[in-house]
């Protein structure tokens, strides 16, 4: 549960979206952000950035990644956007959420 975080409108409970850190459970995944949005975020390095995806629950013991769609949060000003990745054809809106024993 440690791992899945809430992303809240501010002064506004009921509009949020359940997120994930998409690295733990998925190594691999490794999206192009294009030069565009990088600019648009402020990001001077890598380090700056956090990757979130957004988690759909399909039932119980069933959850979902959105891999296509990641949110990139720029870590000093808090400056979000959901990007596109160049290499958006090698990931899935509905990626299963592996079970893993962090």
């Amino acid at each position: 549960e440690e791992l899945f975080l809430w992303l809240q409108v501010p002064n506004d409970a009921n509009r949020a979206f359940l997120v994930i850190a998409p690295l733990p459970p998925l190594p691999a995944y490794k999206p192009e952000i294009s030069p565009e949005d990088v600019a648009f975020l402020g990001l001077d390095n890598a380090a700056d950035a956090a990757l979130l995806s957004v988690v759909t629950v399909q039932g119980p013991n069933q959850a979902t990644l959105n891999l296509k769609g990641p949110i990139v949060l720029n870590r000093r000003t808090l400056v979000a956007k959901q990007v596109i990745p160049a290499n958006a054809a090698e990931f899935s809106v509905q990626h299963p959420l592996p079970v893993f024993n962090p």
